[in-house]
């Protein structure tokens, strides 16, 4: 049993249900203030010094902080996260998904004190709630500009880069932003990540010492149905997070499998 599955035991009856439903009426009521004229723009803005100067209430606005775009884009946006956020807490659980976004709050906020001036909104945070999806679901596909069909890895991949990039030409407030925000990411995917590592030096040593992989070999397998990536090249694989141990199901298997523990 992991650790998560330990706190869920522990502290599960206290997960919130349909939190990003809470979190966009939150954000909602903030940015009717705000065009209401009863709010300044900064309101829910977080930083470490204004913090430390006794406005404590910041820590709980944080996640309530609105988009800054127009009314039209701030709709697409609460739509594009809602979508994202029920998918990962159907996925999941309530739990594991308060979790995700609590460990990303706090350590937005940790870091938040190496750059104590620095005005933090939300949205990496909510940049690392598509990643999340995007990773356990890539073959998603949207209609980009409701017009272009995309699928849901490419449009990850020109985040990772945007976020490459300005790791690279940003501040360091920027810098120490765009790492706290996606380590809850790096976190609750580390098994994935370490799984696909393991299989990608596995076949370049298969490589490098000059045998092609056999047809019959599979990186992929279903533990309920044990289809592969061989017999079936246009399924999904994903590894189970609530599983105990490395088990890979199908998309048609990923949310009705009984957990392994």
């Amino acid at each position: 049993m992991n650790l998560l599955d330990s706190l869920e035991r522990k502290f599960g009856r206290y997960a919130i249900p349909n939190l990003t439903l809470y979190l966009i009426a939150g954000q909602s009521l903030f940015y009717v203030m705000y065009q209401a004229g009863k709010l300044e723009r900064s309101a829910t803005y977080f930083s470490a010094q204004a913090l430390l100067q006794g406005e404590w209430w910041r820590i709980f606005t944080l996640p309530f902080d609105p988009p800054r775009q127009s009314l039209i884009f701030t709709l697409i946006a609460w739509y594009f996260f809602y979508m994202l956020g029920s998918a990962l807490e159907e996925h999941w659980g309530a739990f594991r998904y308060n979790v995700y976004l609590l460990l990303g709050c706090l350590i937005t906020i940790a870091a938040s004190f190496l750059v104590p001036a620095y005005p933090i909104s939300n949205g990496f945070l909510a940049g690392s709630v598509f990643l999340a999806f995007a990773a356990l679901f890539p073959e998603f596909q949207i209609l980009l500009f409701f017009v272009i069909p995309v699928k849901i890895k490419w449009l990850a991949l020109l985040t990772w880069l945007g976020y490459a990039l300005q790791l690279v030409i940003g501040d360091w407030a920027t810098r120490v932003m765009v790492l706290s925000a996606l380590a809850n990411f790096l976190i609750f995917f580390a098994r994935d990540i370490a799984v696909n590592a393991r299989y990608g030096r596995k076949q370049l040593a298969k490589k490098a010492a000059g045998f092609a992989p056999r047809r019959s070999e599979t990186v992929h397998r279903c533990s309920v149905c044990g289809i592969t990536e061989k017999t079936h090249p246009e399924m999904d694989f994903r590894y189970c997070p609530q599983c105990n141990g490395t088990y890979g199901y199908c998309r048609d298997h990923i949310f009705s499998h009984q957990h392994k523990k």
